[in-house]
């Protein structure tokens, strides 16, 4: 019965590994292998995965609920770097480096993560360069995202960086087709991850709305046309009255 259950677990943990973005290409028996040394760890509501100088055993690929990776000053004042939702990966860095954590990762809502565990993914990686290279690949990626986010909380007002948001939610920022985007966390977590406030983050979603650019309904933001909003993005102020009306060019 033992090894029954053990080989369910196998079974379980390596599909949910294949559904993840970074393994979604490997084989099965890779899958399996990985598996092995891989745990499923369940979080409450506002519970901690890791804090701030922990030294976290591993990388994290999410399963279900959110983790909200953030940093606190002197001031207790709480910036969010970066929320993390099912199938994403994240950690990685923790694969390359003994160094302690710089940020607090914790369970938006009640929350599954799967653990990779580091030394023995390490000996995995260095008999196979091609899983290594997807996951500096992964590293590259969130590299990219972390620097966009910094330009635009360095060089951009609200409006700019939440229509940024927006776009890049959006399967085609060039398609005039509309895209519908779920937000699958709250307004003040969104505004805090977007460097503002909850009652700014609302002005700004109803001034896109106004522009017709928009439809807000509950928990989900339908963008009519991603292509019209990034060049709404791109307008001057001066000019906005004269382009707020025109339409999606095919």
């Amino acid at each position: 019965m033992t090894n029954t259950l053990a080989q369910f677990k196998s079974v379980v943990v390596a599909n949910l590994l294949g559904a993840s973005q970074l393994f979604d290409k490997l084989a099965s028996e890779d899958l399996y292998k990985i598996a092995e040394f891989t745990s499923q760890k369940s979080l409450e509501k506002g519970e901690y995965l890791f804090r701030e100088g922990d030294l976290p055993s591993g990388m994290f690929i999410m399963q279900t609920g959110g983790i909200n990776i953030h940093r606190v000053n002197e001031a207790g004042k709480q910036h969010v770097v970066r929320v993390w939702r099912p199938g994403e990966s994240f950690g990685e860095g923790f694969l390359a480096s003994a160094a302690p954590s710089a940020v607090d990762a914790r369970a938006i809502e009640r929350s599954q993560v799967l653990v990779i565990q580091k030394n023995e993914f390490l000996a995995f990686l260095r008999r196979r360069p091609d899983v290594l290279f997807r996951v500096f690949t992964s590293l590259n990626a969130y590299a990219n995202l972390l620097l966009d986010e910094v330009e635009d909380l360095a060089l951009t007002d609200v409006e700019t960086r939440v229509g940024r948001w927006l776009v890049r939610r959006c399967p085609d920022p060039a398609s005039s087709d509309p895209a519908r985007i779920r937000l699958q966390t709250t307004k003040r977590l969104l505004a805090a991850e977007l460097g503002t406030v909850s009652e700014t983050l609302s002005r700004t979603l109803a001034k896109f709305r106004d522009q017709d650019l928009i439809v807000i309904n509950g928990k989900s933001v339908t963008v009519l046309c991603p292509e019209r909003l990034s060049r709404f993005l791109r307008t001057p102020p001066a000019e906005e009255e004269f382009t707020g009306a025109l339409a999606c060019q095919a």
